[in-house]
């Protein structure tokens, strides 16, 4: 080889050596820089009972840091659904966290009669865990119930359990379950003569320092009377405060405004009074920020997640029903109390080093006899009305009324041992009861288990209802009222149904990874948790059904 080749060979080997590890170091900076553009910290915000109209409907109302930050400055779903009923708070947080529906989950209500015992079930309730901060059963809970993974859950698998993941809500369901199975901590809140954050054995010992400081005082500052945040005269983004629509705290001889928490306070459960106020919000919000420093959230390059789910806007709800001063008045606290949080998130782990969603457990419908009363069609089921000719129908059909077991949720529940024993197969038994209660006044549609099982439904209300059908769990007869039809009191207002005013909820995106702008497309909540796992590149939940709204991401997360 001649000094001139040797010499060229090795010019070309040089070059090659120093482009491959030139290129070798930009692959190595540009996945360090994709893992330094993960946010520090994912805040998932639950607000129980929103409707997606509030959004709009007080929109001008709001300040320029609390839901209008989100709004203008974050990613709007416009169009987002539940795409299963029953929409309730259990389900709803659980399917929100785990990117699925109660027929993947297995939550599938608040509480339901569960076949192999024989007995009521709650969906966090856990006998097997004692409370920790508290001497009542009130924290005997845990996630069990939940049989899949949730966004929180892979979060600290893909951090090898260094990310941290602190849950808080008024309500022990609204804090279990979003913090998944292998949460750091769930917090809830713990009233009667209390007035505490408490948790369960299931995730520690004993309470920390900062939660046990935090406890001494913070919820006392509530005991007040609730009046409104602006002027009255100027709410005109809801009804009238003097009307028949709206419940009572005990002691009250009217629902109208200002509502005095210390002279009903005995009457109404002492710190329990706070939960049915904004107040319950203010002091969620108080402990969320408490929890930033408490728990060193957001505070190295591991993300970290913290759950927030505000209990308060559904007791309100509830009570004084969606087109109430009280509603409004909550709505407008709560844009404050966002506000507090998304200030101190700015503070300790840095604007634009933190990514936030907000969405809600299930929506609400307005007062069944306010919608009568504007000649809309609506109404109240009264159903024992109903028994005696049920009773008399299964006597008559299969000799004794003992087929049926138990009525939960609006689905029958049979006795199999006894449906065995007739001369009829369990699709005939199910078909039967469900054409007799198909009959009945309020009624739209009946379901069977045999239906479930044998079919896929694409769409619609069957798809709902399927969605929602857990085969291990659910029933054996499903009842669907009519639309603006409710098995619920005359005050107030409720939820639970597959129809629009319950499945429209709002979906907001804000923070590092997400695009500013806006969509009409359907969203449904499965796709939350997909959207989080892509934002962070790590595994979706174990029972993902949905898919990211890829609209949403800034291309370098997508």
């Amino acid at each position: 080889m001649t000094r001139r080749v040797l010499i060229l060979c090795l010019t070309v080997a040089s070059i090659v050596f120093s482009t491959s590890q030139g290129f070798g170091q930009q692959k190595s900076k540009a996945a360090d820089d994709h893992l330094r553009t993960n946010p520090k910290l994912v805040v998932g915000i639950i607000v129980d009972q929103m409707r997606y109209d509030y959004i709009t409907r007080f929109y001008h109302r709001f300040g320029d840091d609390g839901f209008k930050r989100l709004v203008d400055k974050g990613f709007n779903c416009k169009n987002n659904h539940y795409n299963y009923a029953p929409t309730t708070t259990g389900p709803g947080h659980t399917s929100v966290y785990t990117g699925t529906t109660p027929a993947t989950h297995g939550v599938i209500a608040n509480d339901w009669y569960d076949k192999t015992t024989g007995e009521d079930v709650y969906c966090a309730g856990d006998d097997r865990y004692e409370s920790v901060g508290t001497d009542s059963d009130a924290g005997k809970m845990s996630p069990h119930r939940n049989t899949v993974t949730t966004i929180t859950d892979q979060l600290r698998l893909a951090t090898q359990m260094r990310g941290k993941t602190i849950s808080v809500a008024m309500k022990d369901r609204g804090a279990v379950m979003p913090g998944g199975h292998t949460a750091n901590a769930a917090y809830w809140f713990q009233g009667k003569n209390e007035g505490k954050f408490i948790t369960s054995s299931y995730y520690m010992s004993k309470l920390p320092k900062w939660v046990d400081d935090f406890n001494v005082s913070a919820a006392s500052k509530y005991k007040k009377p609730w009046t409104t945040l602006k002027p009255i005269d100027s709410y005109l983004e809801s009804g009238s405060d003097k009307n028949n629509y709206e419940g009572l705290f005990d002691g009250e001889n009217t629902s109208e405004f200002p509502h005095d928490l210390p002279k009903l306070w005995d009457a109404n459960g002492q710190f329990d009074m706070i939960k049915a106020t904004p107040f319950g919000n203010s002091l969620t919000a108080d402990f969320a920020i408490a929890a930033l420093d408490g728990e060193k959230l957001g505070a190295d390059d591991i993300p970290d997640f913290l759950a927030v789910s505000f209990s308060s806007t559904d007791y309100v709800g509830h009570k004084y029903g969606v087109n109430s001063k009280e509603v409004q008045d909550v709505y407008m606290r709560l844009d404050e109390d966002l506000a507090r949080l998304f200030k101190a998130l700015d503070k300790k782990v840095g604007q634009g080093e933190y990514t936030v969603f907000l969405t809600a457990d299930h929506a609400g419908m307005d007062n069944a006899a306010y919608l009568k009363d504007s000649k809309i069609p609506a109404g109240n089921v009264k159903w024992n009305d109903n028994k005696p000719k049920f009773d008399e129908f299964l006597k008559y059909t299969f000799g004794t009324t003992d087929v049926v077991k138990v009525f939960s949720n609006y689905q029958f529940f049979l006795d199999q041992e006894v449906v065995k024993n007739l001369d009829m197969s369990a699709k005939e038994v199910q078909e039967a009861i469900a054409n007799e209660v198909l009959t009945y006044d309020g009624v739209e549609h009946v379901y069977t288990a045999y239906q479930m099982w044998q079919n896929e439904y694409t769409h619609g209300i069957p798809h709902l209802i399927q969605n929602g059908y857990h085969q291990k769990r659910s029933g054996d007869v499903i009842v669907v009222l009519k639309p603006d039809y409710v098995s619920y009191g005359s005050t107030g207002s409720t939820h639970g149904s597959p129809y629009s005013y319950d499945t429209h909820t709002p979906l907001l995106f804000y923070g590092m990874g997400i695009q500013k702008g806006s969509t009409v497309a359907r969203t449904e909540i499965p796709d939350i948790a997909a959207t989080i796992a892509a934002l962070l590149g790590i595994e979706f939940p174990s029972g993902e059904t949905g898919n990211p709204i890829i609209e949403v991401l800034e291309p370098s997360h997508k």
